[in-house]
């Protein structure tokens, strides 16, 4: 479980807990030990808020017991949990369910730049496969290591390949380079004309216009 995802399930927890108590709180009894401390971390990050002294005395008189710790959600960890839960996430299209998709981790710049060639897909004359739109908008930020995470089919990675071949085109080689040293997935403009660009929805795709294994020149 990544660490975003960790931090849900325990704002979630922190939620179904405050609610079912009827004030708001999650006490001291309703987790263990390990579990406070990560509510304490996630406090660090404005997403709970950890009971005051005078807090944990009128928590006291309520439970007619001492209560040495409770926690509750601020409005971000409110927020934080909803935005979670309602995010979308990236699932296979029905045409695409049963094929091979491989994790494709980006830098900030090559994602970047993968935007911009999905943002253009409508005045493109090969345009981006199918399903990868779908996976730019859902991919998720490892923050720890600063990469974008999609899952590819080799289509899509070809495609992928050909946005970053524009974006060398016009101005910076080092993300697609970069992506045919990682993937060895580079777009070949010599070999696309050999093949002939196929043709999809009445539009040539840029499936097999990208070639495994190329050299990469003008590496960045």
């Amino acid at each position: 479980m990544r660490n975003w995802e960790r931090a849900l399930s325990v704002l979630e927890a922190l939620c179904e807990r405050g609610q079912a108590a009827g004030h708001g709180w999650t006490l001291d009894t309703e987790l263990l030990p390990a579990h406070q401390q990560q509510v304490n971390a996630l406090e660090n990050q404005g997403l709970v808020e950890l009971a005051s002294r005078e807090d944990r005395a009128e928590l006291s008189a309520l439970e007619g017991r001492p209560v040495r710790w409770a926690a509750r959600l601020t409005p971000g960890g409110h927020d934080t949990l909803a935005y979670g839960q309602s995010r979308p996430r990236a699932e296979p299209s029905p045409g695409n369910a049963g094929l091979n998709r491989q994790l494709v981790e980006l830098i900030p710049s090559q994602m970047a730049a993968l935007r911009v060639f999905v943002g253009l897909a409508g005045r493109l004359q090969v345009p981006p496969v199918d399903g990868l739109a779908e996976q730019v908008r859902t991919a998720s930020c490892d923050h720890g290591i600063k990469r974008w995470r999609l899952h590819l089919t080799q289509e899509q990675m070809e495609s992928v390949a050909y946005g970053l071949w524009l974006h060398r085109m016009t101005g910076s080689a080092a993300e697609a380079n970069r992506f045919g040293r990682e993937y060895g997935v580079v777009h070949s403009p010599a070999r696309a004309s050999d093949e002939g660009p196929p043709v999809a929805d009445g539009r040539p795709s840029a499936t097999g216009a990208a070639a495994r294994g190329a050299g990469v020149s003008g590496r960045g």
